[in-house]
């Protein structure tokens, strides 16, 4: 597992809360935790001044209250927790893995587990939500897909189409094709006037 990690474990940066101005990052590595920030103020002798940096191990930042409090005040008790998590060894690799990988583990999950997991961040709600997951619950859980089908999935989405019953959807699909049938006709009409 530790391969699905990168050098770089976990980045954030943000200005500081206000009247701050300053801008912040955090940085952990596998080894080390780097705090950077930017001075910015319109003073003529703040101008002069470079960035600062502070390079931390694991177990230094475990211990240093100071910084803590400073990534604390940034971006919050959420950052500050995940933040001690990882320097404690805590990885997340379920985020880590490839949606491929995440979508063929959400094919074995009841719908209402798919939900669930929806409300845990932004990457599953939009993995969740993504016409790749739809279609590929569609395919597991229909006998056949028919090329009809397809097309009115390209039109209104996978998601439209598995919530849609049986009897509504092949409404659609023959609507689908008289429409389509009534355009070819026309313009086969149309050709023939011409010559």
């Amino acid at each position: 597992m530790a391969r699905l990690l990168g050098e770089t474990v976990y980045e954030i940066s943000a200005r500081g809360p206000a009247p701050i101005k300053d801008h912040f990052c955090l940085q952990i590595t596998r080894t080390e935790v780097i705090w950077r920030w930017w001075r910015i103020s319109l003073r003529a002798n703040s101008r002069s001044m470079r960035p600062g940096e502070v390079r931390e191990s694991h177990g230094e930042y475990l211990d240093d209250r100071r910084l803590q409090g400073q990534v604390l005040m940034v971006f919050g008790p959420r950052v500050l927790q995940y933040s001690v998590c990882l320097c404690q060894g805590q990885y997340d690799y379920l985020h880590r893995l490839p949606d491929s990988l995440l979508l063929l583990i959400m094919a074995h999950l009841e719908l209402e587990d798919v939900a669930r997991l929806a409300l845990t961040c932004r990457r599953f709600r939009e993995l969740c939500s993504s016409d790749q997951f739809w279609e590929q619950t569609v395919r597991l859980r229909c006998d056949t897909v028919s090329p009809g089908m397809e097309d009115l999935a390209r039109d209104v989405g996978w998601r439209c189409v598995f919530f849609t019953n049986k009897l509504q959807l092949q409404k659609q699909i023959h609507r689908r094709r008289a429409g389509n049938d009534l355009t070819h006709t026309a313009e086969g009409h149309g050709d023939t006037s011409e010559q």
